[in-house]
């Protein structure tokens, strides 16, 4: 999987794209069977296959942001909310120089809350971004896959991350995801405890379920779910 765009300076004049997409991943631990670039390989799948399909300029990853409440499992790295935000105020306002005036925010790790405030801001006085795949993106993609488990008792590392990268990155998953399941539904003080609080393998989920396909129908699903917010960003 190339998570790096390979696009020259040429081929972008040449685009005139109005429209960045940016994937936000993270570098954190998803247990033993994926790595701890997964959030990020997530994100630059469902980005590249969205700047395809729409013609977008595809930018390369942010790969480290805000998993602190992964601390304490070995290889997790983070950044602070208030550092993720300036990198994407900056990336934002650079491309506006540039007469990109529209930037799309591709999410791959729950955890950047920061995301949304963000957004949120920055659309105050005209429409420039938006955050992608939607809480109800993900659940569409999931039903379009045959999922049974829900994105709130599969948060991590489970059924739907496993599937997404035995898709676009099936050489990255390592063997025993079939036998790394782990329930643990009720998470009332996720901010307070962190996933070591809930988790000693730092799976919440259910991998056993993950199939390739699965993974490719979500990415078609979200891929089809993004042209209504695309919309939304592009009419004004």
């Amino acid at each position: 999987m190339d998570v790096l765009p390979t696009a020259t300076s040429h081929d972008e004049r040449e685009r005139g794209a109005q429209v960045a997409v940016l994937p936000v991943g993270s570098f954190e631990q998803h247990g033993g069977h994926l790595p701890l670039t997964t959030d990020t390989l997530v994100a630059c799948a469902i980005a590249r296959e969205i700047a395809t399909a729409y013609d977008l300029f595809l930018l390369p990853p942010v790969t480290i942001s805000c998993s602190h409440e992964h601390a304490g499992f070995a290889g997790t790295v983070s950044i602070s909310s208030t550092t993720l935000h300036q990198v994407i105020s900056d990336i934002a306002d650079d491309l506006a120089r540039a007469g990109i005036t529209r930037l799309a925010l591709v999410n791959g790790h729950g955890g950047n809350y920061v995301l949304s405030n963000i957004v949120q801001e920055a659309n105050v006085t005209a429409r420039r971004m938006l955050l992608f795949p939607r809480r109800e993106d993900w659940n569409h993609a999931r039903t379009a896959a045959g999922m049974t488990s829900t994105a709130h008792d599969d948060m991590h590392g489970g059924e739907a991350e496993t599937s997404l990268l035995l898709h676009a990155a099936p050489d990255v998953v390592r063997p025993g995801w079939q036998d790394a399941d782990h329930h643990a539904p009720e998470r009332p003080d996720l901010l307070l405890l962190g996933m070591s609080g809930y988790t000693l393998t730092g799976i919440i989920g259910y991998p056993s379920a993950a199939t390739a396909d699965k993974g490719r129908a979500m990415l078609t699903a979200l891929t089809e779910a993004f042209a209504a917010p695309f919309k939304l960003l592009t009419e004004s």
